[in-house]
């Protein structure tokens, strides 16, 4: 750990530690918030796409929206993104001061994607980055959240509501599996606020049965599929080249009549 190198090397034991504590805590909220203010799907929507992903379906910048909007590959590459942020970012508070750090190094990571400086504090909800947390701090906890929100998911199709209910659950695995870890308890409580939160409009159509259902046929598609797929786009280039080749030779006669016309009349 950084802080306890630098106070051994410059024999900082007293009031001085304190004040390189303070400083590294600072650079991991900071720096790990700035990180985890670059959204992938916003970027990859814009330089892909040429499109803005939070004119789309819920508005969201994050994995889910993604995959309802652009499909399965873009989904995939911001989930990846999102997850590698996180890492960096509590491997940033690790490496600082410790397990402390990445407790918050990992909490405004997730609160940078939540409300990016950079998008006019418009971003994702948050769920991707903080399962990533719960994936370094303690794989227990995360594996327990994960089987929660398959089962809700493949149950339900509600993305959201699975996601919501891992939250909830998220401190008291946590506790369970990670009993000394009380900081991250603690932040993994108001980690858990700010998820149910991002989420209340998705709860409020969920009860007035408006949110949309996971489409699973995304995720596979037949060998069947894909040959249909492939003679419908070859079916539909073979009609354009025809309709191509039927205004060329309309456009040639009309030319030569327009000739034979002028000829006609001199």
């Amino acid at each position: 750990m950084l802080l306890e190198w630098i106070i051994e090397k410059y024999a900082l034991e007293n009031n001085p530690s304190a004040i390189v504590f303070l400083i590294f805590a600072f650079l991991c909220m900071v720096i790990p918030y700035l990180l985890g203010s670059i959204n992938p799907a916003i970027v990859f929507s814009k330089l892909i796409y040429h499109d803005d992903i939070r004119t789309h379906g819920s508005g969201n910048g994050g994995t889910t929206n993604m995959l309802r909007t652009f499909g399965k590959k873009a989904a995939l590459l911001t989930f990846v993104c999102d997850m590698l942020k996180t890492v960096l970012s509590v491997l940033f508070g690790l490496l600082l001061i410790g397990q402390m750090g990445m407790s918050i190094a990992g909490f405004f990571a997730g609160f940078g994607h939540m409300f990016p400086v950079y998008y006019k504090f418009k971003g994702g909800k948050g769920v991707a980055c903080y399962a990533t947390v719960a994936l370094m701090i303690s794989p227990l906890t995360f594996l327990g959240l994960l089987f929660v929100f398959l089962v809700i998911v493949i149950g339900t199709k509600f993305v959201s509501l699975a996601s919501v209910m891992a939250a909830l659950l998220y401190p008291l695995l946590l506790r369970a599996f990670a009993p000394n870890f009380s900081l991250g308890v603690a932040f993994a409580v108001v980690e858990t606020c700010f998820i149910v939160f991002m989420h209340r409009e998705n709860l409020k159509r969920i009860w007035n049965y408006e949110e949309s259902k996971l489409d699973f046929s995304k995720f596979k598609i037949s060998a069947l599929e894909k040959r249909k797929q492939k003679k419908a786009e070859a079916k539909k280039n073979q009609d354009a080249k025809i309709n191509q080749e039927e205004k060329t030779n309309e456009e040639t006669v009309n030319t030569a009549e327009h000739s034979d016309g002028g000829q006609n009349d001199a």
